[in-house]
């Protein structure tokens, strides 16, 4: 496939409605979008082997599983050379659900869910403070998310 694929307006009706909901069936989205369903189907396959759709996943209300802690995490590397090292490190750590390479005051910003802070310490301080790479941390608990959501194509 060309690696500079235009998105024409059926992309953009198919890539909007499963934007809005991910579980909705490829035959609801040709019947909305006027086309049959292999077109969906071609289309997403498309799309996935382009890297412009990887994948799907469910949003997960985590205090209700008991995890009610959710924080970020602001970490200073020693350089900016053993990045890879600590995103590898990183991601072994199944509390740790997001990492971003950032400007600023932190080479990495990351986002954690623990059951509660007692964990969130231990996770910290027996996982993450011994990352080699890692000069420190700092940690912004979340209260409450108010918005989290996908941005809608145009």
């Amino acid at each position: 496939m060309a690696r500079n694929y235009e998105l024409d307006d059926t992309d953009r009706k198919i890539l909007a409605l499963l934007i809005e909901d991910a579980k909705i069936p490829y035959t609801e989205i040709a019947r909305k979008v006027h086309v049959s369903g292999g077109t969906v189907h071609v289309r997403m396959a498309r799309l996935e082997e382009l890297g412009i759709v990887k994948g799907a996943t469910l949003k997960i209300d985590y205090q209700k599983l008991g995890y009610g802690v959710s924080a970020f995490l602001g970490i200073y590397l020693l350089k900016s050379s053993v990045y890879a090292s600590v995103v590898e490190q990183l991601r072994e750590i199944p509390e740790v659900v997001s990492i971003d390479f950032t400007t600023g005051a932190y080479g990495v910003f990351a986002r954690l869910v623990c059951r509660d802070t007692q964990h969130l310490r231990d996770v910290l301080h027996d996982q993450i403070q011994l990352i080699e790479g890692i000069e420190r941390t700092e940690t912004l608990i979340s209260l409450e998310e108010a918005l989290n959501r996908a941005i809608q194509l145009q």
